[in-house]
């Protein structure tokens, strides 16, 4: 990801969408929740996160903060990504020092 796309803003009017009432939302589109979806459903409950302490650099770290409060929403979502889009990569292991 490069500087520009991380600078970009949103285009979307989020004030508009906040400002929506459940009776506003169109939900046309959307298939009807009937018996056959509640069959397949299952219950998941999230994992439970792990905490780690990792060294940021003090320049990323201002960043994350400038984006909100939700900082470390921001860069667990940011690393999740990052994960996502490297899955099929496998690091080969480093040669053996002579």
């Amino acid at each position: 990801m490069s500087e520009l796309d991380m600078n970009n803003s949103s285009e979307t009017n989020w004030a508009m969408i906040d400002s929506l009432t459940d009776e506003e939302i169109d939900r046309s589109e959307l298939p009807p929740l009937d018996e056959s979806f509640f069959a397949r459903a299952t219950w998941r409950m999230p994992e439970r996160q792990a905490t780690i302490a990792v060294p940021v650099d003090p320049d990323l770290l201002a960043w994350f903060q400038a984006q909100g409060s939700e900082c470390e929403q921001r860069i667990i979502a940011a690393l999740r990504i990052y994960a996502e889009a490297h899955k099929g990569f496998v690091r080969q292991p480093e040669p053996a020092a002579v």
